[in-house]
């Protein structure tokens, strides 16, 4: 039995700055959306499966895919404690609370993107560098 030729994993290619532009920008577009369209909950697989496929692409696009990554864990820990809260009825204010907070933290992150600006989102546990 022979063995299957190992093939050299080839680097990442980097992006042009245009290009880094525009991943940075539909990275929280898309995140923003999918949280809306899901009531909070897909919005972090898509952001992080974004900064999965491009972070090492270019350091723009990584920052802000980051950024998204950060804000859809800080929101899931929101709408968690929402969550739990519901017992006490609070819970249902603080959830939609949670899930616009959230989205227009990615719609101001998507135009300082579309603009070519480093963006640090407010109210955002850093988890991801």
């Amino acid at each position: 039995m022979t063995a299957s030729p190992q093939y050299p994993q080839q680097p990442a290619q980097p992006m042009s700055q245009q290009e880094e532009k525009t991943w940075a920008t539909l990275t929280h577009v898309i995140s923003g959306v999918a949280m809306v369209v899901s009531a909070g909950t897909l919005g972090f697989v898509a952001s992080l499966v974004i900064y999965l496929v491009y972070r090492d692409r270019g350091p723009f696009v990584r920052a802000h895919a980051a950024n998204a990554v950060n804000v859809q864990l800080t929101a899931l820990i929101g709408l968690i404690v929402s969550g739990v809260l519901m017992i006490v009825l609070i819970g249902f204010v603080l959830y939609p609370i949670v899930v616009v907070a959230a989205v227009v933290i990615h719609a101001i992150a998507a135009m300082r993107a579309n603009n070519g600006e480093w963006y640090d989102p407010p109210f955002t546990i850093r988890f991801v560098k």
